[in-house]
């Protein structure tokens, strides 16, 4: 019987939620799986609702979903920088997928998108019962930009992109804009419809050249290169916590990221100079190098594993 602490929810519990907070996928992303009957449950296919009950065996075409830690210490939260060109989709038969341009050993999902002509921050978890929550407390939240357009920057287009304006039949939220040269401005938003920034350029006859997310709430990209990834800090965790409080479900949990934590074991520091902590010991910035393409060709000894999309977690049943 494994050790392994389960979630605090209690058991019966739904389907989806026990995928979910396995780490494997969000809820939507779980209901497809059962709809398409890759789920079992001790052996059986079951249907969109059924419960799991303590000890069942739940698979994924047919790997074991191990059940997420209790304090969900297992889960990792990642700022990465996205370059041009990379699209924000798990799918990957998707060329240039940010899955295969991160390289995270672990099962991880985007929380939003960039489109794929954008750059900059965007925030990734492998805790797919959270990406949702986040979303929603994105929403109401500060997020900004740097953007460059194709003419000269006017008064009247930097006062109408703050006032707000009129895309995909709705009114933008009042922003802020502020100039930065003639082409280049920043904004300031804090909803996320889709294009939101080209189409309201688009709007008032201006083209955007480049866009990059700088900031998502307090995560900044600070000296992230493009394709550049971190651990998100103790004080980023702390806030997006605060965000999703609001959700009747489990918050994201507030434990220190590993590479803090090992920093500052052992240490008796109180809460209050956990901030300047992490300012001293900034967390380690990580790129994924793929592996040469013709490793195969000269007769590799490594087995390439049979499914490089597997969660971390799931356990590949004995034959």
């Amino acid at each position: 019987m494994s050790n392994i602490k389960l979630t605090t929810s209690t058991f019966p519990k739904r389907l989806n939620k026990f995928i979910s907070d396995s780490g494997y996928c969000s809820r939507r992303s779980a209901d497809k799986l059962i709809e398409d009957g890759r789920v079992t449950i001790n052996d059986v296919v079951p249907e969109l609702g059924t419960k799991v009950l303590e000890g069942d065996i739940v698979k994924v075409d047919g790997f074991d979903v191990a059940p997420i830690k209790g304090d969900k210490s297992d889960r990792v939260y990642i700022a990465y920088n996205k370059p041009i060109g990379i699209t924000c989709t798990t799918e990957s038969h998707v060329r240039g997928n940010i899955i295969d341009a991160i390289g995270h050993k672990k099962r991880i999902f985007p929380i939003g998108r960039l489109d794929k002509d954008s750059e900059g921050l965007i925030l990734l978890t492998s805790d797919g019962d959270i990406v949702n929550k986040i979303l929603r407390a994105e929403n109401g939240h500060d997020k900004e930009y740097i953007v460059t357009v194709d003419k000269p920057i006017s008064e009247r287009f930097v006062d109408r992109m703050a006032r707000g304006v009129p895309i995909i039949g709705t009114i933008t939220n009042p922003c802020i804009v502020k100039p930065v040269s003639r082409f280049v401005f920043t904004i300031i938003l804090n909803q996320g419809l889709n294009r939101q920034i080209r189409r309201m350029c688009e709007y008032l006859d201006y083209e955007v050249v480049k866009l990059k997310r700088s900031r998502i709430m307090k995560i900044e990209l600070d000296n992230l290169a493009p394709g550049q990834w971190r651990d998100l800090t103790e004080s980023e965790m702390a806030e997006i916590n605060s965000a999703v409080k609001s959700s009747s479900k489990t918050a994201v949990n507030t434990a220190q990221p590993k590479n803090v934590r090992n920093i500052n074991a052992g240490t008796n520091h109180a809460s209050v100079k956990l901030k300047s902590a992490s300012k001293e010991h900034k967390p380690r910035i990580y790129q994924y190098t793929p592996p040469a393409k013709d490793s195969a060709e000269h007769g590799s000894d490594v087995e390439k594993p049979k499914n490089d999309n597997w969660p971390y977690n799931s356990v590949k049943p004995k034959k």
